[in-house]
């Protein structure tokens, strides 16, 4: 078996020092023995077949069992490594046939109904708080962030990112906006008190639910946002704004058309409407079977070729759109290495499989973005092509008032710290 390990690291880890040590204790290299080293052990033969039969989804598995072991250099240093040569070697020509057969089924797997709906957000969404209080930013932004420069750390780079969105969106005092997706109620509450709008938020999270309400109360907001456990397809309401931050890749291609109907009959005639989502580069593909196993089942991320003509058809024009390249990469790194720093209070919560899963989770998303045409799109949508200004002016305009705002105020805090 080892032989079709060997094979399939040769075909694909072209450049680079990769070395394996076999079950057996024997040592192979792989690469041109080039830039710095990094080396695995397979501690069990087992973990051989997650190098030849399916490696989307056995490689992560093998890690989270323990079988794969990082012996020099991290887990992102080796996937790094490998997803670099993929950008060369390609897949194996057996994981590209595999890879034609999730494409082909893909639409089977995103069959979210309201019930799968909910079951795929409580999967993710619903898991210890405490989890997400070790590597989210103070505000608890999971989405990407905005890096203004290098030098900018995560609680600054999420605040712009809020700041950014209030900007598109064009907020006069009193609009009713609607927030599908609203997490734990950061953005909602940046809506509702810097922008002064009326927010209704929307989430099928249980856990994101009791925080984000605890959230408003805490902050005398109660009255301007209405954070509701609610799935966007049950409201009849009118709203002057709608903006979707990371909620998007949720709704699947299934359900494309119905998601810009109904957005479009809560939109206002003069409305404006945000979306903010992962995409893609290199057009459709399929979810990495890992990723929809372990941490995002029923989710797709989505190519613009597959969003443009079904926005087209809903009735929207597309006023502008923005692509955010790197700034997910670094988003994600943040997070690992805050993840990493408290790697023991997360096992005290799950235990150390949990860990290594998250590692794998947050370590391959950050290389995904580097080296497999992952990006993030934010998309601005109008009914009337004469409701925003004539010029992109105004949202630098909009983004110095919020900023003024911002300073006359306090940071939001979920622990009330």
């Amino acid at each position: 078996m080892f032989r079709l390990v060997k094979a399939a690291l040769r075909y694909v880890v072209r450049f680079g020092r990769l070395e394996v040590i076999d079950a057996g204790g024997a040592l192979h290299r792989f690469g041109d023995n080039t830039g710095e080293l990094v080396r695995i052990r397979l501690a069990d033969p087992s973990a051989y077949k997650a190098f030849v039969f399916n490696p989307e989804l056995r490689l992560g598995e093998a890690y989270m069992d323990g079988k794969l072991i990082m012996e020099v250099g991290s887990l992102y240093d080796f996937l790094a490594l490998v997803m670099s040569n993929m950008q060369q070697a390609g897949p194996t020509p057996l994981a590209r046939l595999q890879g034609y057969v999730e494409y082909a089924t893909r639409r089977l797997r995103q069959m979210n109904t309201f019930t799968r709906a909910r079951e795929n957000v409580a999967h993710h969404y619903d898991l210890d708080s405490r989890l997400y209080e070790l590597f989210l930013d103070e505000d608890w932004q999971y989405s990407c962030a905005y890096f203004s420069s290098p030098e900018t750390g995560l609680e600054e780079a999420q605040l712009d990112k809020k700041r950014r969105l209030a900007a598109k969106l064009a907020l006069d005092h009193g609009n009713r906006v609607l927030d599908i997706g609203s997490g734990w109620g950061g953005l909602g509450l940046y809506l509702a008190e810097i922008a002064k709008g009326e927010v209704t938020g929307v989430t099928l999270s249980e856990e994101q639910h009791r925080a984000s309400r605890r959230r408003a109360e805490e902050h005398g907001a109660a009255d301007h946002v209405d954070f509701r456990l609610q799935d966007y397809r049950t409201l009849d309401e009118t709203f002057d704004r709608i903006v979707s931050v990371g909620m998007f890749e949720h709704v699947g291609t299934n359900h494309y058309r119905e998601y810009f109907a109904k957005c479009f009959d809560l939109l206002a005639d003069d409305g404006v409407f945000v979306l903010h989502s992962i995409g893609r580069f290199d057009g459709p593909s399929y979810t990495n079977a890992w990723i929809r196993k372990y941490i995002f089942p029923g989710g797709y991320i989505p190519a613009l070729s597959e969003v443009i003509p079904v926005i087209e058809r809903s009735g929207f024009k597309v006023s502008d759109v923005e692509i955010l390249r790197l700034h997910y990469a670094e988003t994600l790194k943040e997070w690992r290495r805050r993840f990493m720093q408290h790697w023991d209070k997360a096992a005290k919560i799950y235990d150390e499989r949990f860990c290594r899963m998250w590692e794998f989770y947050l370590a391959a998303s950050e290389c995904a973005f580097r080296y497999q045409d992952l990006m993030v799109f934010q998309i601005q949508l109008v009914k009337d092509q004469t409701a925003l200004p004539l010029t992109r002016r105004y949202m630098e305009q909009r983004a110095d008032e919020l900023r003024a705002c911002e300073n006359r105020r306090q940071p939001v805090n979920l622990a009330g710290e």
